[in-house]
């Protein structure tokens, strides 16, 4: 499933072909995704003008000049592509298409359908039921390690889940929480109650620096995703743990770790029916 850096990787390709345009049409090819299309979705939507494309969490928040809301979410195969030329025939699994005053045609294929797409207002967003028990953004400063240890204090479970528990904190997926851990030298299995304090501060500080460096590179292709423009992402090139099950750990290698290279060997384990790499050697 494409997880923050893909969503932001993705709305900074929307930007500069949708904002400021016109959508001259918009067609909808079924009632459904994940959930019903709602009723009136194409006429609310075309002639309209979009303000702004911006995210929250995982989700692609575009802005229309009525004050209409679209809500999108790639689900496990979702994706956009841009077409500034005419489109390609539309595929079986193009569910959604949008067309702009300059000519480009935006695309929704999702073949699984696991994603969704939703209207709202700006004035109901805030209180919208896939958004309105999100945790803070963890590339703000409303995320810190003050608010970290507030969120984990007293938590048994293990911190993995913690990290993923969308309350706790918005758009953290697998991948991005298993690097964050593994450069932090957090076991994904440590009790969430034992993490305040020292380990708090590196956790916040690796959850930061690994999204930064992932949306700097453009997300990372698992399968489906690309870039709105076509591109595959390319930082699971730098993945130093997720998907390395048997490679030698290596921790340390690189500037700024410990005083020697850790020999452990990564392992695989199963947690909420999640695969997590760690290498038990170096996170305790």
């Amino acid at each position: 499933m494409p997880e923050l850096p893909e969503v932001e990787t993705v709305c900074r390709g929307l930007r500069p072909k949708l904002e400021g345009r016109v959508l001259t049409d918009v067609i909808q090819r079924r009632p459904d995704l994940r959930f019903p299309i709602p009723d009136g979705f194409v006429d609310r939507l075309r002639g309209r003008r979009v303000l702004r494309v911006h995210r929250r969490a995982k989700y692609i928040l575009v802005s229309l000049d009525d004050g209409t809301v679209l809500i999108a979410h790639l689900g496990m195969s979702g994706r956009m592509t841009l077409h500034d030329d005419a489109p390609p025939p539309a595929g079986p699994h193009d569910h959604v298409e949008f067309a702009t005053d300059a000519g480009c045609t935006i695309r929704f294929c999702d073949p699984r359908r696991f994603g969704m797409m939703d209207l709202t207002t700006e004035q109901m967003l805030a209180g919208h039921r896939m958004l309105k028990d999100l945790g803070p953004e963890p590339l703000s400063d409303a995320f810190s390690a003050d608010h970290l240890n507030a969120v984990l204090a007293g938590r048994r479970t293990p911190i993995k889940a913690a990290l993923l528990d969308q309350k706790n904190v918005a758009g953290l997926g697998n991948i991005y929480v298993c690097e964050a851990l593994f450069r932090a030298a957090v076991s994904p299995r440590r009790s969430a109650h034992t993490v305040p304090g020292r380990r708090a501060d590196r956790l916040t500080r690796e959850i930061k620096d690994v999204l930064e460096e992932a949306i700097a590179s453009g997300g990372s292709s698992l399968r489906d995703f690309v870039q709105a423009d076509g591109e595959l992402g390319y930082f699971q090139h730098q993945w130093q743990v997720y998907g390395r099950e048997g490679d030698d750990c290596g921790y340390g290698a690189g500037p700024g770790g410990p005083n020697r290279t850790c020999e452990g060997v990564i392992r695989r384990i199963t947690q909420s029916g999640r695969s997590t790499f760690y290498c038990g050697k170096h996170q305790r």
